[in-house]
């Protein structure tokens, strides 16, 4: 069948956080054919490595979201009529939490995009900046949106526009003829394949590892000052709708986890549409580590991540402090996998400096050369040229997140056989179960006790470790994934009717048999009834 894959800010470059999995979607599944319909976040993502597609990939159409969009094209009286009537629906919605007059306004302005070739001009006009204005002192608006000055609803409108142009893109004869439309996330990939069903009825499978809704709260709290507070209120607002709708049309939801699923369901996702799907993992990758005899340096803990604010690692480097004090043997060594935050050099350069003034360079007597404890590396550096080698180093990994999705780097660790040390944040206890041992966040006494109860115990890590693995090969292996979106393609399109145009012949124009392979069908002409021939 044909499976239009839809992403953002991901596939088929190799950036972003779910290229991967939907690299090995798309490799795994062979008997498929691929339409991969692309939304690209900015310029630097375009200008990255593009990954070599294999050949049941049968197109690529990619369309920005960064770049200023201008037809410079004016519309009829009647179409500047229609438009306003579907903006202002919109607006209302989203300003009054009405899904009724979202979808009515969302839909009436896909159909219009479609008529007229697009709405690009019209979007930033000033007609919508009025009617988004209008929208704010509506009976019943939302409280943050009352604020909202004409500075606010200008930043907002280019902001709405960029959100919208999956409307006016021209991808939508070529999504009307495949047969399943998956998203690779929620929100905005996931609106060209909502307009398909829409226009074509083509089945829409939406599958959310990071759940779209949840990271643009996140992404809120993180950066206050980036946007006004009546702004940030106004994209809160379409945002929820739209995650509203599309859950609320699409015909199968893939949570990746348990933590995500909950999301989905505050979200208005009913729980019949659900089936949680893990992520698959590369058991291979680590099977030489995870099946060695040496299960690592017994005093050393690893920790692996992205270095950002939400792993808390000021935390970590405190909790370190009291097995220091208790385990004067310990090490702690922290690799840090590649990222492109621009918080990230400086929230590194913090924990840095933290670890300097905790633990100065020591040295064992007044000859040797004095070393911290705390060691920084790179995966890909010279002494962890893969993910496998930093698990390698010590017997237990550690995982201190405030704020955590699908934690891949414990499944790497489980994969790995070695013994976890996690807060409970997260899909953190459905991932781990009862093969690691889990403390509250940000508390670093108990972090540190949990740490040494299994630097104490090599016997008890050692048990863990190998439970660990048998649950990662059970749960979170590529195969299983692959297998449960196979399965699920086949019952969307069970439960969907054949789209199929008129036939221009008679319906016996081509009989079974003339499909049969072999030399009785070879180069034989079609065969079609006689009309003026009897029974």
């Amino acid at each position: 069948m044909r499976i239009g894959l839809l992403t953002e800010g991901g596939y088929p470059y190799a950036v972003g956080e779910g290229w991967r999995w939907c690299d090995r979607l798309v490799r795994g599944l062979t008997q498929h054919e691929f339409e991969v319909y692309a939304l690209s976040r900015s310029a630097d993502q375009e200008q990255q490595h593009r990954l070599a597609l294999p050949p049941q990939v049968r197109a690529v159409r990619t369309a920005p979201l960064w770049a200023p969009e201008d037809d410079g094209r004016s519309h009829r009286r009647s179409t500047r009529k229609r438009f306003v009537g579907h903006y202002r629906a919109l607006a209302v919605g989203l300003c009054t939490d009405s899904a009724d007059r979202f979808a009515d306004g969302l839909y009436g302005l896909a159909q219009l995009a479609r008529e007229e070739g697009g709405l690009y001009a019209a979007l930033r006009s000033e007609v919508a900046v009025r009617a988004l204005e209008s929208a704010c002192h509506a009976p019943g608006a939302l409280p943050g949106v009352h604020a909202a000055q004409v500075p606010d609803l200008l930043v907002f409108a280019d902001l709405l526009e960029r959100a919208l142009r999956p409307l006016s893109l021209d991808w939508y004869d070529s999504l009307g003829e495949v047969d399943i439309c998956h998203a690779a996330s929620g929100g905005v990939a996931a609106l060209p394949g909502l307009l398909a069903k829409r226009f074509f009825g083509v089945p829409l499978l939406v599958t959310e590892y990071g759940v779209q809704l949840r990271a643009h709260h996140l992404g809120s709290a993180e950066h206050p000052d980036a946007l006004s507070a009546p702004v940030r209120a106004l994209l809160a607002g379409f945002h929820g709708r739209l995650a509203a709708e599309i859950y609320r049309q699409a015909d199968l939801l893939t949570p990746g986890n348990g933590h995500a699923r909950r999301w989905q369901e505050r979200g208005g996702a009913p729980r019949a549409k659900l089936r949680t799907v893990h992520p698959g993992v590369e058991a291979d990758r680590f099977a030489t580590v995870g099946e060695a005899a040496d299960q690592g340096d017994p005093h050393t803990l690893v920790w692996v991540g992205r270095v950002e604010p939400a792993k808390d690692l000021i935390g970590l480097l405190h909790a370190f402090a009291e097995v220091r004090r208790q385990h004067p043997e310990a090490r702690l060594r922290i690799f840090a996998a590649p990222t492109h935050g621009p918080q990230s050099p400086t929230y590194l350069s913090h924990c840095r400096a933290l670890a300097a003034q905790l633990f100065p360079d020591e040295a064992v007597d007044a000859t040797a050369v004095g070393e911290n404890p705390v060691t920084f590396e790179e995966i890909g550096g010279p002494d962890a040229p893969e993910a496998a080698d930093a698990y390698a180093s010590g017997r237990v990994v550690v995982l201190s997140s405030v704020v955590e999705g699908f934690p891949v780097s414990l499944v790497e660790a489980m994969f790995c056989a070695r013994a976890t040390v996690s807060t409970d944040v997260g899909a953190v206890c459905e991932v781990i179960g009862g093969t690691g041992l889990v403390v509250p966040p940000r508390n670093p006494r108990a972090f540190a006790h949990t740490c040494l109860a299994l630097l104490h115990d090599p016997a008890r890590a050692q048990r863990l470790g190998a439970a660990a693995r048998a649950r990662a090969l059970e749960l979170f292996s590529v195969e299983q994934n692959l297998a449960a979106f196979r399965g699920m393609y086949l019952e969307l399109i069970s439960h969907s009717p054949v789209r199929r145009d008129t036939l221009d012949e008679t319906p016996f124009a081509h009989p079974p048999e003339a499909s049969v392979p072999g030399r009785w069908t070879a180069g034989a002409p079609d065969w079609a009834p006689n009309p003026e021939a009897t029974v």
